[in-house]
């Protein structure tokens, strides 16, 4: 669910870039790696980011096949939380997109929210 964090990492990124692309994970996606959909469907979340004025582009993500989006679009840089740091996944994302120029930056996460802490707010928690 989106929220303020993101907002921030939106914000924050765009004053590094002068182009921002942002990826949406699609639906069946979500539901592939998660086996549960989201709780706003992708339509609407292409719709909330495309209105946000740090945002340029969006495109879906169909597949965790993230170098072929950085190649596909050229990019140079990608940004994401610091909770994601060091995991085994963004290790090798490191590696990857060094090797065709593009950089991971890690922004700091936004204290006292996230998609869980929502979640549980929804579930009466």
């Amino acid at each position: 669910m989106f929220h303020i964090g993101h907002l921030n990492i939106l914000k924050h990124s765009k004053e590094l870039c002068d182009y921002l692309i942002v990826g949406v994970t699609t639906d069946e996606l979500c539901f592939k790696r998660k086996k549960k959909y989201p709780i706003i469907c992708e339509k609407e979340r292409v719709q909330i980011l495309e209105a946000i004025k740090f945002v340029d582009k969006v495109i879906l993500q169909d597949s965790m096949d993230k170098l072929k989006v950085v190649k596909e679009n050229k990019v140079d840089a990608v940004f994401v939380g610091s909770d994601w740091k060091g995991s085994e996944d963004w290790i090798k994302y490191e590696k990857e997109f060094g090797q065709v120029g593009c950089k991971v930056v890690y922004f700091d996460h936004t204290d006292g929210i996230s998609s869980t802490i929502l979640r549980a707010r929804l579930n009466g928690e």
